[in-house]
Parts: C-alpha cells; structure tokens; sequence
C-alpha cells in the first residue's frame, strides 16, 4: 500500500507565517485552526476549489490581509500545497485499501508540561490558568466545525432513521467531542464506548477516524444537485452558455442530442 503523502518542514513553516499574518486579523486562526478547516473541506462531499472557500475562511480574513495580488499568491501557494496533501491522505481508494489504516497526518500543536510551566514563567498564562489551555486537538476541531458551518448546503443532517445516517452522526459527535470538558465527554463515553473513557490521544485517533469515515460516507451520499428545469435551456440557434461563441445546438447541446 502506498503511504500518503506528508507536508515537509519548509511547507509548514511556510503556512505557518500564513496562518501568522491571517491571525493579525482574525486571532481564532492558527495553524492547527486552518488544517481542520481544510480537513472538514476535503473530507465533505464536494471538492470545493479555493476561489470559493478562501474569501469564506474567518469571515474574509484573507482578502484583508493580504491586499497585494503577489502576496496573495504566495500565500495561496502555501494553502494549495497543504490542499494537496490532505487530498492525498484522504484519498478514498487508499481509505478503501485498508479502513483500519490512519492516513491523516493533522498539525496539532501539543503543549507539553515544561512548555505550560515556561508560558507561566513568562507571564503569558497565570497558572490558575492553565487549566484554560485548549487541549491538543480542539482548535482543529473547531476548525473542521467552522467548516462545515460555512458550507452547511456542504453538510445536511444525516437522516437518523437509518443505520449509515446514525453512523455519520457518531462519526460528528468523535470529532465534537475534542472541543468538549470532562463532564461533557462523560457522555459520550457511555454513548459511544460502552463507558469506557479513553486518554487524549484516543480521542484524537477517534477523531481523525471519523474524518476518514466522512470521506467514504460522502462517496455514496453526497447531496444532489437540484435538477435542471428543460426551461433553463437556450434554444438551440441561441450563443452556447459556455462562451465558445458557437450556437448551443453546434456546442453542448449536440452532447443532448
């Protein structure tokens, strides 16, 4: 089985400073932020390009931040290249391959004991604090929340009166449940796993588990397109809708013929 593939340091360093300067504008956005909402994104049912996600993204952080078209792109360069490794890793043939397989490579940031200790010593947190810092995971949960929030057409409610549309439900609820307290997840212990509580890490695996669950869900349950309406349709001596110049009989309406 092929590996998928993994972002290099330059590539994270490199959206890092993005993330950076988007957070000059909107301080929800990090790092660990951006990659679950490009996670929800990639896992959902329709391969959304960037020109329609982007000025979404933080209320339209990317527009204000970065005016000038060269550093844009640059900046765009950064995003597409973690695009393309999420592609990758959610690839559903190599999902298929193997279920039991993690593919997902998230960029958590993970504060270890000394890094709380030192964000004390600098005064940066109080240390009656501490117990505020997000866990590792949760604000690339919300990411993949916000996501979805921004493309809800993206992601209707799954229909519960089935067996599949209660098993995306849970897929949900495993990602949910990295943004949620010790007497919140109490709950979904017994829900979800019999009672039994599982440490951090658990949880994160869960998580990224139900990602790629999601992305083998949408394969056979994407929402439908409304149906087109036979007056929507030109006429046949009418200019093709395309812009090729030619009449629509000449162009795409010979492939209805």
């Amino acid at each position: 089985m092929a590996l998928p593939r993994m972002s290099t340091e330059e590539e994270i360093e490199a959206l890092d400073a993005v993330c950076q300067r988007l957070a000059g504008f909107e301080d929800a956005i990090s790092l660990e932020w951006l990659d679950g909402y490009m996670t929800a994104l990639v896992a959902g049912p329709r391969r959304i390009p960037a020109e329609e996600w982007v000025p979404k993204m933080g209320e339209g952080v990317f527009a204000r931040a970065y005016a000038d078209p060269a550093d844009a792109e640059q900046a765009m360069k950064a995003l597409v290249a973690r695009w393309e490794v999420l592609v990758d890793q959610l690839d559903p043939e190599g999902l298929l391959e193997d279920a039991d397989v993690l593919r997902l490579a998230p960029l958590m940031i993970e504060l270890s004991e000394d890094d709380k200790q030192q964000l004390v010593a600098d005064g940066h947190v109080k240390p009656d604090e501490l117990h505020l810092l997000e866990q590792t995971g949760e604000v690339w949960s919300i990411g993949f929340i916000d996501a979805t929030r921004d493309f809800p057409a993206e992601w209707p409610e799954a229909d519960l009166e089935t067996e599949e549309g209660q098993l995306f439900d849970e897929c949900m609820l495993r990602v949910v449940s990295l943004t949620l307290d010790a007497e919140e997840l109490k709950e979904v212990f017994e829900e979800l796993y019999d009672g039994e509580e599982l440490t951090r890490d658990e949880l994160i695996h869960e998580a990224l588990y139900a990602a790629q669950d999601m992305r083998l869900y949408w394969l056979d349950h994407a929402p439908k397109p409304p149906p087109r309406r036979v007056g929507e349709l030109p006429g046949r001596n009418d200019a093709c809708p395309c812009g090729s110049g030619k009449k629509f009989k000449k162009c795409h309406g010979a492939q209805m013929q």
